[in-house]
């Protein structure tokens, strides 16, 4: 079982999307997303399987919670910074979380 103490490991934060890009290299349709996290963390890249949900217009200036903390992961020639959380829909494609209300950006998870 975990402990709150594994929970804390964990640095969740609020970021906003301020780029996409497709990514047709990835084994699974993809993008490529570039997020604002503010001036502590500042801009990291996620790759992220969520086409079949979003089109790239309606990511811009979405904002997302992701995992800053995670070793980087090489996901074919693009290498993925940060860990974009979601969940999964009726038909297992990945919805996004996203904070409620206006969250600032950096805001950790608690």
């Amino acid at each position: 079982m975990a402990e709150y103490s594994d929970f804390q490991k964990l640095d969740i934060r609020v970021g906003e999307i301020v780029e996409v890009e497709d990514f047709p290299e990835a084994k699974n349709p993809s993008y490529k997303l570039k997020i604002n996290f503010g001036d502590e963390i500042g801009v990291k890249k996620s790759s992220v399987q969520i086409v079949e949900n979003y089109k790239k217009e309606e990511l811009k200036d979405k904002k997302v919670l992701c995992v800053v903390n995670f070793p980087q992961r090489q996901i074919g020639p693009f290498m993925s910074e940060v860990l974009t959380l979601g969940i999964p829909d009726a038909e297992n494609e990945c919805i996004l979380i996203k904070p409620d209300k206006d969250a600032p950006l950096g805001a950790r998870l608690y």
